[in-house]
């Protein structure tokens, strides 16, 4: 298995461990009897459970395009330097943005997202 499939299945490990974060805070913000009941009327969440809510919507707006160069750079035996790099930077940019996210402290947020792409993009140039 290649590097960079190597990583697309930690991060589909990310993605179940991102949700269960989100379902966990987004629960506990909300009461546990109303997580456990029919959650018929809506309520509001903290706002620490709802950065980790945009946080795991963010990163499943990045996912797929991860996934896709992943399974190209393998089917196009283009595995590169260069493309391991870039799986690496965006996992790990996305494991540090779930915590950055989270925490509210500003800019840390934005350069884990800037990296996370740059990885994509690192991911990209052995394919061209």
């Amino acid at each position: 298995m290649t590097v960079e499939l190597t990583y697309l299945l930690y991060a589909v490990i990310l993605l179940i461990a991102h949700i269960i974060i989100q379902a966990t805070f987004s629960d506990l913000s909300k009461g546990i009897f109303w997580a456990i009941g029919p959650q018929d009327e809506p309520r509001d969440q903290n706002a620490i459970a709802d950065r980790i809510q945009r946080a795991l919507r963010n990163y499943l707006e990045t996912f797929p395009a991860f996934a896709a160069l992943a399974i190209l750079i393998a089917v196009a035996e283009r595995s590169s330097a260069m493309s391991m790099n870039g799986a690496a930077l965006y996992f790990w940019s996305r494991v540090a943005y779930v915590p950055a996210f989270a925490s509210g402290i500003p800019l840390v947020r934005s350069v884990a997202w800037f990296a996370s792409l740059g990885g994509l993009a690192m991911m990209v140039l052995p394919l061209l």
